[in-house]
């Protein structure tokens, strides 16, 4: 995972897990794969006590790969984008 000098990153529950998980791997992965990887992931997520935060974080810094917050890439931009029409 990406370096992240928060606070609430020592609380996350991926900490200390496989990169790989939250991250799409060097090489394509075909769409079956994908799916899987990010549906561990975003279990992970779903028990995480700073999941918000965690989110928050990805949004504000316009994270663009992996999981972060429960969401993936496509998931935020259309988050992002739903909150810029709002504003």
């Amino acid at each position: 995972m990406p370096q992240v000098a928060e606070e609430w990153h020592s609380r996350a529950a991926c900490r200390g897990l496989r990169e790989a998980l939250f991250f799409p791997p060097p090489v394509a992965e075909r769409k079956d794969q994908r799916r899987q990887r990010e549906r561990k992931a975003k279990a992970i997520c779903e028990e995480c006590p700073v999941k918000d935060l965690c989110l928050a974080y990805a949004l504000r810094i316009e994270e663009t790969y992996g999981i972060w917050g429960g969401l993936n890439e496509a998931e935020r931009r259309v988050l992002s984008s739903r909150r810029r029409a709002a504003s």
